[in-house]
């Protein structure tokens, strides 16, 4: 990217950068985008999209449903309750 690019693209950015920002980014943004180039050139045809570059397996656990109720247990923590609901201080 060129200096002249470099300004337009920082004004449209908002930034406002002085000689020596502009001289630093210029090299910066032209390494980056020299690396993009580099990502283009590599055939990835016939490659599955992948989330995570070393994930091989699901690493989260299976879903299990349970028999268990738990709301009796969970009335029965509460501090008050009337009937099978728990009682809150007014909020308002």
């Amino acid at each position: 990217m060129d200096i002249h690019e470099l300004r337009i693209t920082a004004e449209l950015a908002m930034l406002d950068l002085d000689e020596r920002e502009m001289k630093v980014f210029e090299a910066e943004v032209s390494k980056t985008l020299e690396y993009f180039a580099q990502m283009n050139a590599v055939d990835v045809d016939g490659l599955e999209p992948t989330t995570h570059v070393l994930m091989e397996e699901n690493r989260a656990r299976e879903d299990r449903t349970r028999d268990e109720n738990l709301s009796d247990r969970l009335l029965e923590e509460a501090p008050e309750r009337q009937g099978r609901h728990i009682v809150i201080p007014n909020v308002l």
